[in-house]
């Protein structure tokens, strides 16, 4: 069974604590209607940049601390928030706060303009040997921005919720396992178990950033997934994506209803002929799930 400290102790974070993050932020930039800050984010020894969007008003807003993807596409980090990428259905900043949702998201290693920390396989490896994997630095970044936002005076800290696709959807659920202060969770276009990856070889297609070591000897995704439970949680995946094939999806799907039971907290959605991509269906459900859970 994992909880957040094993799962925190997996990671190479053993106690869970993360250093806290004070801000650099710029003045408002209008962005529509809506006021755009870029900050950077102090976090230990590490510089971290982002962008906070935010409706016009004092508040308290509910908020989205929004997880960036992958995609091999290093250049995009932060700036998806606001710009989009392809996979995606246009940006999810200024539709959140066209809902009344403010929302921050923050350049991981080695994306955005941290590009020059990696690369990727250099930053895994080198992480691994000193038994902190990337994904653990990846969630205490992100833990400690979520400590940030929900800090902030016009934010709601009781309304907080994680999104993202592929990456940041990993990043999502894992981190609303993590931090029991998320109040809700929506991941796009990853979720399934890992041991099923790796037996058809499925795995090798996730970035090297995603090893944790020891993770299969105790439980697979659906159990991080499972940690999430009572608070809301969205999954939403197309049926042919490479990444989350029924072999891996329907075991992992299995575990998370069993946590949730009958309760309609959890929410599947299954887009059948799409892959890895965002269709408009996933982008009306996630926008009502998190309107219907964040009160917006």
């Amino acid at each position: 069974m994992f909880t957040p400290s094993r799962l925190w102790s997996l990671l190479g974070q053993p106690d869970g604590t993360r250093p806290g993050a004070a801000a650099q932020m710029s003045p408002p930039e209008a962005h529509g209607p809506h006021l755009l800050h870029r900050l950077t984010l102090r976090i230990g020894a590490a510089a971290v940049p982002g962008l906070y969007l935010r409706p016009a008003g004092p508040g308290p807003h509910p908020a989205v601390l929004y997880c960036h993807a992958h995609g091999n596409r290093y250049e995009t980090g932060a700036e998806e928030l606001t710009h989009g990428r392809p996979a995606l259905q246009g940006p999810y900043g200024p539709a959140l706060a066209e809902r009344g949702v403010a929302s921050l998201a923050i350049d991981l290693a080695p994306f955005g303009a941290r590009q020059g920390e990696g690369p990727e396989a250099a930053l895994a490896k080198a992480g691994l040997w000193q038994g902190r994997p990337l994904l653990g630095q990846m969630l205490a970044e992100l833990a400690a921005a979520f400590d940030w936002l929900a800090a902030r005076p016009e934010i709601d800290a009781g309304r907080i919720a994680t999104l993202g696709l592929s990456m940041g959807g990993t990043h999502a659920y894992w981190l609303a396992a993590l931090e029991p202060r998320v109040a809700a969770t929506a991941q796009l276009c990853v979720f399934s178990d890992i041991a099923p990856l790796i037996a058809t070889g499925a795995h090798d297609l996730h970035g090297p950033y995603m090893t944790v070591p020891g993770l299969l000897a105790r439980g697979d995704m659906g159990d991080v997934a499972a940690l999430v439970a009572p608070r809301p949680q969205l999954v939403a995946i197309g049926a042919t994506d490479p990444l989350t094939p029924s072999v891996a999806l329907d075991p992992a799907l299995a575990r998370l209803r069993a946590a949730y039971g009958d309760s309609a907290a959890i929410e599947i959605h299954v887009a059948s002929d799409t892959g890895h991509v965002e269709t408009p269906a996933m982008r009306a459900a996630v926008l009502a799930f998190l309107t219907r859970h964040l009160g917006a």
